[in-house]
């Protein structure tokens, strides 16, 4: 009965050696993670460099870089090179260092490719972190192998060795690296989350002027329905309202597309990194199939944004913006003229015309008059109670 749980604690520590020494190690741990970063630096030179998109999807490149680490872990599974101390003899480690080096190598050569870039969110120091904790967990899996070896006696020291193979397999890789290959570019927009300023849309997270704001003294002005739409569409009070109204429609890609598309434009052209930022947001949340707020254009205009051969080019959106104003005309400018949208947006207009047409003449006066947004809704409340206790002690001059 002895001789049975030996046998069996035997086959049980071999199974044990292998599962960690092969699949944790390789594809499920290293080689996965390894990968991850390799398809990240990947699509940031295809996006960056070479300004296009890449020419296969992060789900579909991954597998591909991890194939071979599946396929060597097989291999060892069935040859079965441990011996009875769990250590792999020469011929089998120095390839096996090699594949992990070369893998290494790879996402060094991706990464100096795109080192002169000035990536607005850390992506280059991220991948250079990357390459800095793998180089060092392979010294430190070469350095246990070797105390391994060499000194097989030491009880304590076999006990240290392996210790640091388990770490080095699993715990460290896991805790530096971050598996992030499916978006790189951060539509993460707020990739960090310890830090405390959160972005809203990528146009305020790029440093956009008034990006997704209206300013207080913002001037009204009057519109006229017989004018264009697209001309409508340029007063940021109106294009607000109208995509209130699609929303409530639940048509409000178009005009998301619009409004997205108009502060690409606030970019200048010279400005690469942020315009590819901006257009590659925009792709991704309107232009690819099944995009969060895909936007209905014909398959030619997608194509052709899909395939650019470059990101950073002004006018990348334009024909897509052309169908979808046409769009606009047809479906929902005739009904926003009846609509409470446009009634509201007219009143409010009148009461801020009112407003500025007062207040040259009674200076910082802040008694209780008429106004369009009122209480927890007016975004200027706190600023407007600021300036009245500033001037509450005496006379002001008027503006």
């Amino acid at each position: 009965m002895s001789v049975n749980l030996l046998k069996f604690k035997r086959r049980h520590w071999w199974q044990s050696c292998y599962i960690w020494a092969v699949w944790i190690e390789g594809p499920v741990g290293f080689g996965l993670l390894l990968s991850c970063r390799i398809v990240q630096a990947l699509q940031l030179y295809f996006i960056f460099g070479k300004r296009r998109l890449p020419p296969m999807r992060s789900h579909v490149c991954l597998p591909l870089f991890l194939l071979p680490w599946f396929a060597g872990a097989a291999l060892i599974h069935m040859k079965q090179p441990l011996n009875n101390h769990c250590h792999m003899g020469a011929q089998w480690v120095i390839p096996v260092v090699s594949f992990h080096t070369l893998y290494v190598a790879t996402l060094v050569a991706f990464t100096g490719a795109i080192r002169h870039i000035e990536f607005r969110f850390n992506e280059l120091r991220d991948l250079w972190r990357g390459i800095v904790v793998s180089s060092s967990s392979i010294g430190v899996w070469i350095a246990a192998y070797a105390l391994n070896e060499i000194h097989e006696e030491i009880a304590w020291l076999q006990v240290v060795s392996r210790f640091l193979l388990l770490v080095t397999s699993s715990i460290l890789v896991l805790a530096f690296f971050s598996i992030s290959s499916s978006q790189p570019l951060l539509s993460q927009i707020s990739i960090r989350r310890r830090e405390p300023l959160k972005y809203e849309t990528m146009g305020q997270a790029l440093g956009i002027p008034d990006s997704g704001l209206l300013m207080q003294r913002e001037p009204s002005q009057a519109i006229d329905p017989n004018e264009p739409l697209d001309k409508l569409l340029q007063n940021k009070r109106f294009r607000q309202s109208f995509m209130a109204f699609a929303d409530s429609c639940l048509a409000g890609e178009s005009v998301h597309f619009y409004d997205d598309v108009h502060e690409l434009g606030k970019i200048p052209v010279n400005d690469s990194v942020r315009r590819i930022y901006m257009a590659r947001d925009i792709i991704d949340k309107y232009i690819t199939a099944g995009a969060p707020m895909e936007v209905n254009i014909s398959y030619r205009c997608r194509q052709d944004i899909l395939t650019t051969s470059n990101l950073a080019h002004p006018a990348l959106f334009d024909n897509a913006l052309n169908e979808l104003l046409q769009l606009m005309k047809m479906n929902l400018a005739k009904d926003y003229w009846s609509s409470t949208f446009f009634l509201k947006f007219k009143e409010e207009a009148s009461m801020r015309s009112d407003a500025h047409e007062i207040e040259p003449m009674t200076g910082w006066n802040f008694s209780p008059r008429p106004s369009g947004v009122r209480g927890a809704d007016d975004p200027f409340q706190q600023e407007c109670l600021t300036k009245h206790s500033d001037h509450s002690s005496g006379p002001t001059d008027p503006i």
